[in-house]
């Protein structure tokens, strides 16, 4: 269950960090308004501290499989939310990547 959360927490996070981060291109309120963006940055933080608490408790405290996960879901949001906000073409290259991006998240959860 603690994978379960663990993934969970990263993909929200990993949503919401792409909405902050790349927002400013697609929606241009984020210029006008920083502090909200700044603001957004604590829940956020939070969502990712709680993915790897969670991802810590799973793997009897390593660290390393949470850090490994959590990049591999960012690859995979960060494809998902490109292609789906910006039409960005999805490439040989972007599916190299996504595959790798989920090859690493299922050798770390698969894989004990």
């Amino acid at each position: 269950m603690n994978i379960f959360y663990g993934v969970l927490y990263g993909v929200i996070a990993q949503i919401l960090t792409f909405l902050q981060l790349q927002g400013n291109i697609k929606y241009g309120w984020f210029q006008k308004y920083p502090i909200i963006m700044l603001l957004a940055a604590m829940p956020i933080s939070y969502l990712f501290i709680k993915s790897v608490e969670y991802f810590v408790a799973a793997y009897n405290g390593e660290i390393w499989p949470s850090r490994l996960i959590g990049f591999g879901i960012g690859v995979i949001i960060f494809t998902l939310m490109s292609k789906m906000l910006f039409g960005e073409p999805f490439t040989t290259k972007t599916a190299i990547c996504l595959t790798l991006g989920t090859a690493i998240v299922l050798i770390q959860i698969l894989w004990k």
